[in-house]
């Protein structure tokens, strides 16, 4: 073990780690939401208004607070937040489906208001011409996403910077998504910018078409309870890059690497690029990794370029697999 890491006593509680999620669900006041008594597809809960366009909504509420109940249904449109506080839920999980739309050249939801918090809702085969196409675009503000699904697109959530604010992702899917396919950069199933907080809880990553799966610059993360399976990846690069360095936990997170790969040297990669967050701390433990059963290879879990002291361990770790490694 390189002296940059050290061993932690003991396995942090799957329980507790879980319960940091639930804080996304409670937020979103969902019996309102299942009051929805408008005949149009988006209802202004609190209004009781009904729009033909997701649009018409979000500027009915403008600057203020509101909730967008979405009846189900498969929607060829998107819609810009410029200002306020806005719920988009689906009045049932699953059945409001966001498909192919962008706006602005860059999502399905362009997001700079204060804050806005996502329930239920799925994105899908999002692509705009610099190969950027999101389900969200959030450019300022706090967001909470919560059951929601990301498939079959350029990137699913792709933010700016914000070092005040907040990002919590809960029990949401991201399914074949990233690309290497633009000179200036890849996209990836999520990439968060300069943020002051990114919690990322009983989620799951899968059949990446590219990128790294998880790439955050914020300056503390909470990746606890998900799942990265690339088993059905395609070109795909880190499960979590933390290319600034961070601080926080990855902790009782399930890792499987697969065959296809642009670069599997490294399941988690901490400061590889221009450091800019200390990483004193960051606690990687309680996790399980492997590799696919058809892969026969070795790599490693944690590469670190950070020279900070990381909380490393205990893992459990398949076969081939080295534990840390300075880099």
């Amino acid at each position: 073990m390189d002296s940059f890491a050290r061993a932690l006593p003991a396995r942090p509680s799957v329980l507790a780690l879980c319960a940091i999620g639930v804080l996304a669900l409670t937020a979103i006041p969902v019996a309102a939401v299942l009051a929805q008594t408008g005949g149009e597809a988006f209802t202004v809960a609190e209004t009781g208004r009904s729009y033909a366009r997701l649009q018409d909504a979000v500027n009915a509420i403008g600057t203020g607070q509101g909730t967008i109940a979405i009846a189900p249904g498969t929607y060829r449109q998107c819609a810009v937040q410029e200002g306020g506080t806005v719920t988009y839920a689906a009045s049932q999980p699953g059945t409001a489906i966001f498909d192919g739309t962008a706006c602005e050249g860059k999502a399905a939801l362009v997001l700079r208001g204060q804050a806005a918090r996502i329930s239920g809702l799925t994105f899908r085969g999002i692509s705009v011409p610099d190969h950027n196409g999101a389900g969200i675009r959030l450019e300022q503000g706090d967001l909470t996403v919560a059951q929601s699904w990301f498939a079959d697109s350029e990137q699913g959530i792709l933010t700016a910077n914000d070092p005040g604010g907040t990002i919590v992702i809960d029990k949401s899917t991201f399914s074949g998504l990233g690309n290497c396919d633009d000179s200036s950069g890849c996209a990836h199933s999520v990439y968060v910018g300069d943020y002051g907080l990114l919690r990322v809880t009983r989620s799951r990553f899968e059949r990446g078409t590219g990128g790294h799966y998880l790439k955050s610059r914020s300056g503390q993360v909470q990746v606890a309870a998900n799942s990265f399976d690339d088993s059905a990846g395609r070109a795909t690069n880190y499960m979590i890059d933390l290319p600034a360095g961070s601080r926080g936990q990855i902790t009782n997170n399930w890792f499987v690497q697969g065959r296809d790969k642009e670069n599997y040297s490294a399941f988690i990669a901490v400061a590889a690029e221009d450091q800019t967050h200390p990483a004193d701390g960051l606690t990687i433990a309680g996790n399980d990794a492997r590799f696919a059963p058809d892969v026969r290879r070795s790599s490693t879990f944690v590469a670190d370029w950070s020279g900070d002291k990381l909380a490393l361990g205990p893992n459990a770790l398949g076969v081939g697999l080295k534990p840390f490694e300075k880099r």
